[in-house]
């Protein structure tokens, strides 16, 4: 029998063939190969020649590393006890096989051994960065130490196999089925996907979950307060030593955490570096973590006025208007809820009906078509449930006939077993095949938590969805349109970590442009498009609670930053100092949000979260060439500009630093005015182009 995951060459993984014992076999065979490939590349009378070493190694590396990105993406949206048994047991190997790979003195050696002069820039910038990584791979390392990194690698990567693990499992493990008169204030979508849920579980009423469609809802509209109380602590205390219910301990992350923090605390000291942060700024734009430091509190202390008038506004709605005077941690969602809806006259589930998830598709598709000037349609593959959809992406060439620029899956509705949140990860890169000379297009993952559907209808958005939909395509286009050749620099690969949400949260900022919310919307009932006095409210609320908003993500970058910087952590009295700091509503003593905080235990933004926020800086300032080209234009979505902004940032990967990228495209470094206009903290407008 065919083992799907031993993927050749040209072809994409068959997500629908592969099953828990189908991984073993495949990763020990393709491990056997990636060994002698570089055990090949390695001997003595093997010449250090760029063209020969990528055909032999990077090509062995690559199957395997496409056939290993297949199990851990289906370990993260469709997880089974069989297949997390099979992906465990396989990952103490292979990540022993990449730490090899990355601290190999011999394989280092070869790489600088190549002359710089016979290659070609994008070559000359991989090489230049593959030596980079040789370095902070440990390769320098000997002896003991050399041992004591590679024990310190595999044990990270099954800490964080963990932690992972344990915030999925106490979010699928809270379901409560409550009657219908609890719910009272929920909107109707919510209502019935709830009940449909409940009726699969054999059970009468309503099953409300932590999984967010349901969990925000009900922290928004539900009129029962202990109801509230309930969901907000079982959602808070997540994977904690403050969770309840059968098998809590088990999925306890409190020591998964502290023994991360440790291992990286050692990881960086071996490799010279007097902490996690600095070692993790190695490859980013920011220089030092007090670089980092100095921002998020310039960021802070022009926020935090703001945060603190929106939090004055809040307590007085509260006492006047909801007779509570003293609100606790599961009231402020719901008094922000009532207070925009009486300031703005808006509410979310008021524009809900119109985002109808096919036609938001369909009108982000035209978006992206318009302004990169490419073409999107339907194509197939096979997918791993039946939610998911696969797109590829076309350009025309100049002789008028189309060219397969790259390819897509898109997952989008949360279910049991998948994880939370959403993100972009590659299938595989844009690479100029050094074994066949063909060029080999990207292919992306694209996943979403969204509602489903109910009945006939279709799922319905609200506009945060639609924003997240929109950030995560914006990752998935700086994969997919890049036009470099070598694999280790194309598309995202190889860019600083704090510029990868460049092109995602540039993306955001037409959500809120009214050409484009005329493309993306129809009301579910009768096909009309978003009106124009709803959008107006939409744009009254838009910085409703920003400076609250900004605030909270400097808890988090802060809280990130200054745990990475220490050497023995504690985590929660981290917390609480910097809670203590910039937090303008406290947080009760049980909560524990660093349990599930899986950005930076568990999703490689250690030491990065503060990433958003400098790329914000990054993105709100690439936006504002299309507003300054609008003035001219009449329309934000400028080809010129679209097609400029591709050219300079999404085609260019990391051939150059990003900021070489940033200045390209701006003719200047970046400005924080236009994130702090942005965000609703200054009233400055934009500058005309000249």
């Amino acid at each position: 029998m065919t083992n799907p995951l031993l993927i050749q060459q040209g072809e994409l993984p068959d997500f629908a063939a592969i099953r828990p014992e189908h991984i073993a076999p495949a990763i020990e065979q393709l491990l056997s190969d990636a060994r002698h490939a570089l055990s090949a590349v390695t001997a003595e009378d093997f010449p250090a020649d760029w063209h020969a070493l990528t055909r032999t190694l990077d090509v062995a590396t690559e199957r395997l590393a496409v056939a290993w990105g297949a199990v851990g993406h289906l370990n993260s949206v469709a997880d089974t006890p069989e297949l997390r048994a099979a992906y465990n047991a396989a990952l103490p190997e292979v990540t022993a096989f990449w730490t090899e790979l990355g601290a190999n003195e011999a394989l280092f050696a070869k790489v600088d051994a190549i002359d710089p002069a016979g290659l070609n820039a994008e070559q000359a910038r991989a090489r230049e960065l593959a030596l980079r990584n040789f370095v902070l791979g440990g390769a320098r390392l000997v002896g003991d130490a050399k041992v004591r990194f590679a024990q310190i690698q595999e044990r990270q990567a099954e800490l964080a196999q963990a932690f992972s693990e344990h915030a999925l499992d106490a979010t699928d493990a809270f379901k409560w089925v409550v009657p219908a008169e609890r719910l009272a204030g929920l909107p109707a979508d919510v209502l019935a996907s709830t009940a449909d849920e409940a009726q699969a579980a054999g059970q009468a009423g309503h099953m409300l979950t932590l999984k967010m469609p349901c969990y925000l809802p009900v922290m928004q509209f539900a009129q029962d307060r202990a109801l509230r109380e309930t969901l907000y602590r079982a959602y808070v205390t997540r994977a904690s030593d403050q969770a309840e219910g059968e098998g809590a301990a088990e999925r306890d992350n409190t020591a998964v955490m502290d023994e991360l923090l440790a291992l990286r605390h050692e990881e960086a000291q071996l490799l010279g570096f007097q902490n996690y942060a600095e070692l993790s700024l190695a490859t980013k734009m920011a220089d030092r973590p007090e670089q980092v430091t100095a921002l998020l509190e310039n960021l802070a202390r022009q926020a935090k006025p703001h945060a603190l008038q929106d939090v004055a506004a809040l307590r007085a709605y509260a006492q006047e208007h909801l007779q509570l005077a003293d609100p606790q941690p599961w009231d402020w969602t719901f008094i922000s809820e009532k207070l925009k809806e009486a300031r703005y006259a808006y509410s979310e589930q008021e524009v809900k009906p119109y985002f109808q998830a096919p036609k938001v598709l369909s009108g982000l598709f035209k978006l992206v078509e318009r302004l990169f000037n490419v073409h999107i349609q339907p194509d197939q593959a096979p997918v791993w449930h039946p939610s998911v959809l696969f797109y590829r992406i076309e350009r025309t060439a100049p002789q008028g006939q189309r060219q397969l620029v790259g390819q897509f899956y898109l997952d989008p509705e949360a279910r049991q077993g998948k994880r939370g949140g959403a993100w972009m990860n590659d299938v595989r890169g844009r690479w100029l095949r050094p074994d066949t000379r063909s060029l080999q297009t990207p292919v992306a993952h694209m996943v979403c938590n969204f509602a489903k559907g109910s009945g006939d209808k279709p799922a319905l958005l609200t506009h945060d969805d639609v924003t997240t939909l929109f950030h995560e395509f914006g990752h998935a286009l700086h994969h997919m349109l890049t036009q470099v050749n070598e694999h280790d620099i194309a598309g995202i690969s190889g860019v600083e970590w704090d510029a990868v949400e460049l092109p995602s949260q540039f993306m955001e900022n037409f959500c809120w442009d009214w050409g484009v919310l005329q493309d993306i919307s129809a009301h579910v009932d009768t096909g009309e498009p978003l009106p124009r006095d709803l959008f107006n409210k939409m744009l009254a609320a838009r910085h409703f609670q920003s400076g609250m908003q900004m605030m909270r993500q400097i808890e988090f970058s802060l809280f990130d930053m200054r745990l990475h910087s220490q050497g023995h952590a504690d985590v929660m009295e981290t917390l609480r100092q910097v809670r203590d700091e910039v937090a303008v509503i406290p947080a009760p003593a049980y909560s524990r949000t660093a349990h599930t905080f899986s950005h930076i235990f568990a999703g490689g933004y250690a030491a990065g979260y503060y990433s958003y926020k400098w790329a914000e800086v990054l993105s709100a300032d690439a936006f504002a060439a299309f507003e300054e080209a609008s003035l001219e234009s009449g329309d934000v979505v400028d080809t010129p500009t679209g097609e400029r902004f591709m050219r300079e940032i999404l085609e260019a990967g990391a051939s150059r630093t990003a900021m070489d990228s940033f200045k390209a495209f701006r003719g200047r470094e970046p400005d924080i005015a236009a994130l702090l206009r942005h965000s609703g903290l200054t009233q400055a407008e934009p500058a005309a182009a000249h």
